[in-house]
Parts: C-alpha cells; structure tokens; sequence
C-alpha cells in the first residue's frame, strides 16, 4: 500500500557528510510521523531522527548521539523524508532504516507503521 525507498547511502571518511533521502509513495492520505533509524551490525535498530506532522505537534525528536550533527528534514509536497549527516564518525557506521507512521486512503482512521529496505552507511577512512 505504501512504499519507502532510501537513497543516499555510501562511503565517507570520517568528518564527512552523507545526505540520506526517502520517498514515500502509494496510497497515502496522510502522515503522523516521518524518521529514521539505524542499525549497526550486532545491535538493534535504534531512532536516529523524527519528524512529527503539525497534527501531531509537529516537533523533531533526535538521539543524544547524533544532536548538533544530524538534521532531519521534510519535502511534504514530495511525500520525502532527508537527513542529512555531519561530522560523521567510525560510530554512525550502521544500516540506515527510514520509517514512516502514516494514514492510508484504504484505512484513514488507523496509522500504520512501514519501513524501508535500508541503506548502508559506513564511516572509515
């Protein structure tokens, strides 16, 4: 019904920038939130970043790890989702998930949570 694809993904040397995107498509007839999670290898998927719709308040929550570092961002006429990476170090090596918490056509009175396929960021020199 909805689809998430990320792009943006790749190699950088530490104390570099990646600018990570995520376009939504399908039957959409509204989001409650739009965010990002990353999971690096032998832990669990942890929240990077989200961005909360104005219905919903409209804040931007971020992990203590990536405060000042990371912005998130939204193209609400485009249905995307960025955020975009500084000072990125060895640790923010992870697999970048974008998630969405959104209200279809089919089924506007219960939101449903959908994933993307990820994208992988690694941080070496």
């Amino acid at each position: 019904q909805v689809q998430l694809v990320e792009s943006g993904g790749g190699l950088v040397q530490p104390g570099g920038s990646l600018r990570l995107s995520c376009a939504a498509s399908g039957s959409i007839n509204r989001f409650n939130a739009m965010g990002w999670y990353q999971q690096a290898p032998g832990k669990e998927r942890e929240l990077v970043a989200v961005k909360w719709s104005a219905a919903s308040g409209g804040g931007t929550t971020y992990a203590d790890s990536v405060k000042g570092r990371f912005t998130i961002s939204r193209d609400k006429g485009a249905n995307t989702v960025h955020l975009q990476m500084n000072s990125l170090t060895p640790e923010d090596t992870a697999v970048y998930y974008c998630y969405a918490d959104v209200f279809t056509r089919t089924v506007p009175y219960r939101s449903l949570g959908v994933w993307g396929q990820g994208t992988l960021v690694t941080v070496s020199s």
